[in-house]
């Protein structure tokens, strides 16, 4: 199969959160999806097979990335990702719960997990050993997370990293700091001393604009809420993106097993929402003009 028809049926799984199977039948089915595809009625499709194969090749290839710093500094150089500030944050992706007893959990937890259900190797690759569990304002979750750097003025992903739920927002952010960073929002997540001296030891010049967090002896002061909310205008854009993929990317889950395939599904999940935002800055901006 052609390697662009290949492509762009992962970006329709993407857009639509819609899994191998399903994929299969609506490209036969919507002349809509053959059209983006350039696919007539009596051409071949690709089946759910093939589907996964390609996914397959694509994670162990490394080529997602590739693809998604490609358009990202394509998005630079026209000027669309303009670098005068950024945005830091992080979202569950959650994939389907594992039913483990205590020693088996104890046995991953330790980074044995390898070690588990040799004598069943159809139950062993069904089985997410790299998936972690964590709780956040009292809801649970089992899975991993999407750090992302988002530019601030076109809310358009710069930069991302991929990690297991467990890991905590602030553990992710220093990867992602280059020198092309001026100004950085964040919440109270990424507040801290150590955490800031890392930052500058890797950007010097950086201009923190992270909201203060309060302690239970030492609330906030007035004048650090007025703050934290005239930054809020600015750090708020974040969740827009995240936003985007929940409400109108059918989510931000995957049923995919492991960290590599789920990286994999990430990258594309963020390119595909970067060429959802170009497509739509690209209508605003024709639609000012016609104006």
């Amino acid at each position: 199969m052609d390697n662009m028809l290949m492509f762009k049926i992962m970006l329709l799984q993407e857009w639509y959160h819609i899994a191998d199977d399903m994929t299969e039948y609506l490209i036969n089915d919507r002349l809509s999806f053959q059209r983006f595809l350039g696919l007539s009625l009596g051409d071949k499709v690709p089946d759910a097979k093939t589907i996964w194969l390609y996914r397959e090749m694509l994670k162990n290839s490394g080529k997602s990335k590739e693809l998604f710093d490609m358009f990202a500094a394509l998005m630079e150089q026209v000027g669309v990702i303009t670098r005068e500030g950024s945005i830091v944050d992080a979202s569950f992706v959650d994939v389907p719960k594992q039913r483990n007893n205590r020693d088996e959990n104890k046995k991953i937890k330790e980074g044995d997990g390898e070690e588990l259900w040799q004598d069943n190797e159809n139950k062993r690759c069904q089985k997410d050993i790299d998936a972690r569990w964590t709780e956040k304002n009292g809801e649970k979750h089992f899975g991993y997370k999407d750090h992302v750097k988002v530019d601030s003025d076109s809310k358009m992903i710069v930069d991302f990293s991929v990690t297991d739920a467990a890991v905590h927002d602030s553990q992710a952010i220093v990867d992602l700091i280059d020198d092309k960073d001026n100004v950085l929002n964040a919440d109270s997540a990424y507040t801290g001393k150590e955490l800031h001296d890392k930052i500058r030891e890797k950007n010097p010049d950086i201009i923190l604009n992270i909201h203060e967090k309060g302690y239970r002896n030492k609330p906030l002061s007035e004048e650090q809420k007025a703050s934290n909310k005239e930054k809020s205008k600015v750090r708020a854009r974040v969740e827009h993106v995240f936003g985007h993929m929940t409400n109108s990317m059918g989510g931000m889950t995957t049923r995919v097993i492991g960290i590599d395939r789920t990286t994999c599904v990430i990258t594309l999940k963020n390119l595909a929402y970067n060429l959802s935002r170009w497509a739509y800055l690209v209508g605003v901006k024709k639609a000012a003009v016609s104006i």
